[in-house]
């Protein structure tokens, strides 16, 4: 038998690596005779992912670009991300040739991350089709879609949204979306918002998208981009992929340990992603709002970086007792911990959690609705204001902090804490969070719509020529 053979490019992050490896592994196991080749791209400025995917299988193999001089060149604030992928299509072409053009496998085609639209460019050399992996949801896939109509069909510009009050008739979503949860980088007029839409274009130049997302809690989403966006290729809604496996270490026994005391439901689990930080004003006002809710809490606290010209993420305060309103550790020993890393699958997996302050990353709500823990929403960047808006207004299955927040502004503790009590007594939605963590565990077998649609994608794969 044949080999068909994939391969992944996925964009080296923490939102996005881990799931394109996953979404690999899926399709492995469900077609015996494919096998894939993750291509992964070293950062510059974060070589951590090498060690961490190096085990190769016979059907799994993990390959990592050079880091040279040459790459640190592009570590430029706006355009680091588009010049690091293009830089990378040489090395990408070259193991290609020199590794599956050698063996005895058919390459069948690409799937590159929403962000790597460049190696579409590759992927034609060797006259494949390419695939898109979207991580995040169908939602954001029809606002995407929808801006870059905007500015291509009817000439509109899209930067001039921001502050226009204005609510948008978005297909994908079941209200209408105010531009004030749109991504930051839609109001970019120098760069960014070129970047982000010029996607969209690209993207149609995919034989297909797959969405980490399924049809039993996007179903207006995945509905609309399957019959109300024209000359779209065909879309895939295959999720949840899910990366649940934490590292062992003695942080992370620490923390289960406390854990284990708790009660059922009792802990408030505050965590925003590998990218999210407040400054210490609104680090206190978090603090105030705990403390006066009278809730047991388990709080993984990051400060901003000091990044002196570097692309960095969130690091962990040396000392955090004075980010805090005087005595609040000491008052707060017998109710909760406040810790650095947190191992967030674990946590989310423990009977004692009864509700999770997050920033909305779509893999943090995926995480989130699995273990059937209520979010209360606090999006910070990204497409994570999108996801808020979804989750509390469309969907119903979370609470709101502060769904349009952007860096910079202050959110009171009153605010705080009335979300956190909304998180934790309001019965309605805790319901509606189980029903659909049933949902997300039966997606994936038979007679669900995630396993039908990961059927259509691996047919249309393996006869791809």
């Amino acid at each position: 038998m044949t080999i068909s053979e994939l391969v992944f490019v996925p964009f080296p992050g923490a939102g996005h690596l881990p799931q394109s490896v996953e979404l690999a592994k899926l399709l492995i196991h469900r077609t015996p005779h494919l096998s894939v080749t993750i291509i992964i791209m070293t950062l510059p400025f974060e070589p951590k992912h090498t060690t961490e995917y190096s085990i190769s299988t016979s059907r799994l193999r993990f390959v990592n670009t050079p880091c040279d001089e040459s790459a640190k060149a592009h570590i430029i604030p706006n355009t680091f991300y588009s010049a690091l992928i293009e830089h990378h299509k040489t090395n990408v072409r070259k193991i290609i040739h020199d590794t599956i053009e050698a063996s005895s496998v058919r390459l069948v085609g690409f799937v590159v991350d929403m962000f790597c639209v460049a190696m579409i460019d590759v992927a034609n050399e060797f006259k494949v089709p390419t695939y898109i992996y979207f991580p995040s949801n169908s939602a954001t896939l029809g606002q995407l879609f929808y801006l870059q109509a905007k500015r291509d069909v009817e000439n509109y510009d899209v930067t001039e949204y921001k502050d226009s009050g204005l609510e948008l008739p978005i297909p994908s979503y079941h209200n209408p979306l105010p531009t004030k949860v749109l991504p930051s980088v839609v109001f970019d007029k120098k760069y960014a918002s070129k970047f982000y839409l010029d996607l969209a274009i690209r993207y149609r130049e995919s034989k297909g998208i797959i969405v980490n997302t399924f049809q039993e809690l996007e179903t207006r989403g995945v509905e609309a981009l399957l019959s109300s966006y024209h000359d779209i290729p065909p879309v895939f809604p295959v999720g949840p992929i899910l990366n649940i496996k934490n590292p062992t270490d003695s942080n992370k026994v620490e923390i289960m340990t406390w854990l284990n005391d708790q009660p059922e439901s009792s802990v408030v689990f505050l965590c925003f992603g590998s990218s999210g930080s407040f400054d210490e004003a609104q680090v206190k006002e978090i603090a105030i709002a705990i403390e006066r809710s009278g809730f047991k809490l388990l709080w993984s606290l990051r400060r901003a970086p000091s990044l002196n010209g570097k692309i960095e993420g969130p690091e962990e305060p040396e000392e955090p007792e004075k980010l805090f309103p005087k005595g609040f550790l000491e008052r707060m020993s017998s109710m909760g911990k406040v810790i650095g890393w947190a191992p967030q699958t674990a946590v989310l997996a423990h009977s004692s959690i009864g509700g999770f302050v997050s920033h909305c990353g779509w893999n943090s709500i995926l995480e989130s609705i699995w273990f059937g823990v209520p979010i209360a929403a606090w999006p910070i960047y990204a497409e994570q204001q999108l996801n808020a808006f979804e989750m509390v207004v469309d969907l119903g299955l979370a609470v709101e902090i502060k769904i349009d927040y952007r860096s910079g502004m202050s959110v009171s503790a009153n605010e705080i804490e009335n979300g956190i009590q909304k998180l934790m007594n309001d019965i309605e939605i805790k319901k509606k969070v189980k029903e659909m963590k049933e949902k997300s565990r039966l997606t994936h077998s038979k007679g669900g719509s995630s396993y039908a649609f990961v059927e259509r994608l691996i047919d249309e794969l393996t006869i791809s020529e």
